[in-house]
């Protein structure tokens, strides 16, 4: 067993940088690789989360909403962080905007 551990090891007497890369070669690649999660993650997610606060900030007196926790409502106030929702007769619940995760449009439509 030992024999094959030892046949398996390096021959030695190799130069000093064997192995060793360029490093530029190297800061190519990390710069590729982070252009690549750049490209394929944070810019999609960015404009995802753009699109989101726009809607949220679109929303007006009249719109149906669904709410993060699943309840479906319709918006009768607005206020600067909040939104009013009659989800039934004679009950209206005071969401943040943030609660907010669909707008299905006008009560009418």
């Amino acid at each position: 067993m030992l024999g094959i551990l030892y046949a398996m090891g390096s021959a030695g007497g190799g130069t000093p940088q064997q192995g060793q890369g360029n490093p530029f070669g190297f800061l190519i690649m990390m710069a590729l690789i982070f252009g690549i999660f750049y490209f394929l993650t944070i810019k999609p997610q960015k404009k995802k989360q753009k699109e989101r606060q726009e809607m949220i900030s679109k929303v007006e007196k009249g719109d149906k909403v669904i709410t993060s926790g699943g309840i479906y409502g319709m918006v009768v106030g607005t206020k600067e962080k909040t939104l009013v929702i009659k989800v039934a007769d004679n009950v209206k619940i005071e969401f943040a905007r943030s609660a907010i995760s669909r707008v299905e449009g006008k009560a009418g439509q």
